[in-house]
């Protein structure tokens, strides 16, 4: 639930940035690319990333009730809406970018639905399927997970700059 302060704060800020463009009617393409490298490194692959490739792979190890097998449906669901959506803005960035002024509508509205969407999203995990998940592990089991959290965060940044290398070599 930690990572999901900081992205509460960069939604914050992508907040402040679609106020501007509302008024100047204009975007900084080189700040939406950074926005989309939060969402898709922070958010999605490191936050989600966990999520999906430890926590979820444990619980569906568990029996768990048809609730909380029903949410955590949901909420993978909700991890490919918010990467449909993070693609979608990088489509219409690049459009913009390539002088297509309309692309900015599309820009504005997939950063607001991003805005809007990531705070229910985080407010189910941190209110409802979290604290529900937690029952299921002994403290055992939690700090084994804890300790692949830790792991899976020092592969990050590896990953990152392995991808970028490879995305140039292919050039």
């Amino acid at each position: 639930m930690i990572e999901h302060r900081l992205i509460e704060r960069m939604l914050s800020v992508i907040k402040g940035i679609l106020v501007e463009i509302e008024s100047k009617h204009k975007v900084d393409p080189v700040f939406v690319d950074i926005a989309v490298d939060f969402i898709r490194v922070y958010a999605d692959r490191t936050h989600h990333g966990k999520e999906e490739d430890i926590l979820f792979r444990e619980l569906n190890k568990k029996a768990l009730t048809l609730e909380d097998r029903q949410i955590m449906k949901e909420l993978i669901e909700e991890h490919v809406f918010g990467r449909q959506t993070t693609k979608a803005v990088v489509e219409a960035n690049t459009r913009y970018r390539n002088g297509d002024e309309t692309a900015l509508t599309d820009i504005t509205a997939h950063l607001n639905t991003l805005t809007e969407f990531y705070p229910k999203h985080i407010e189910k995990e941190d209110k409802v399927f979290f604290p529900s998940s937690r029952t299921y592990f002994t403290d055992e089991e939690d700090q084994a997970m804890l300790e692949e959290f830790w792991a899976f965060d020092r592969n990050m940044i590896h990953e990152k700059y392995q991808s970028l290398v490879e995305r140039f070599e292919g050039r």
